[in-house]
């Protein structure tokens, strides 16, 4: 199996084929923010991060890729998904040069193509139950009575920062962010760009194999 980053913009179903990997092909799931957040304190780097994070400071690309270096080395050789690195074209190429030196590489960059009404329907539409966490949305994936959880009768709820003016600075943010990643990646021949709607997992099994 191929190792594997997602590029796909807010809502672009990144979380929920990587969920499908895991399960279906036994990827190791690497994101970025859940090392940050599930960092060992008591170690040298942990006690750094953990000083940074606690102020709000800027984490360094340096001490992210450093992190994401200890997991790569504690997973052996099995077949893994980056999730939230590389950001930018610097991260990019830094990251390169870390998986040279630890003789592994990344092989497929898959973009999910996602058009801008659908990832906004996805991320405006979602509501969830408070008590069981299930969630719907309020376009793609309805509950059978409306606002309530098929399951607990709870009402559902949806997030504040779900609302169209938040995501479109997220979405821009993105685009700004990965159209160098894009190119790079390109130029390397290992982009491939799959239709992030239809087929889309099948695509994607096609593309690891």
């Amino acid at each position: 199996m191929k190792n594997v980053l997602f590029i796909a913009p807010p809502a672009g179903g990144k979380g929920t084929q990587s969920e499908a990997l895991v399960e279906n092909y036994g990827y190791i799931h690497i994101s970025t923010g859940d090392l940050l957040r599930e960092i060992d304190k008591t170690t040298p780097l942990g006690k750094e991060v953990q000083e940074l994070m606690s102020k709000g400071a800027f984490i360094s690309d340096e001490l992210v890729l450093e992190l994401l270096k200890e997991k790569l080395l504690s997973i052996g050789n099995k077949p893994f998904i980056l999730d939230g690195c590389p950001r930018n074209l610097n991260q990019a190429e830094k990251l390169d040069i870390m998986l040279e030196e630890l003789g592994l590489s990344l092989d497929v960059i898959i973009e999910l193509d996602v058009p801008y009404d659908v990832t906004l329907k996805r991320a405006i539409g979602r509501i969830s139950c408070p008590k069981c966490k299930k969630t719907y949305n309020k376009f793609f994936k309805k509950p059978a009575v409306e606002g309530l959880c098929d399951d607990c009768k709870e009402s559902l709820t949806s997030r504040s920062d779900d609302n169209e003016d938040t995501f479109k600075v997220r979405y821009d943010t993105y685009m700004e962010a990965t159209a160098h990643l894009i190119d790079y990646y390109k130029e390397k021949g290992k982009l491939e760009k799959i239709d992030g709607i239809n087929d889309t997992f099948d695509s994607i099994v096609r593309v690891i194999k």
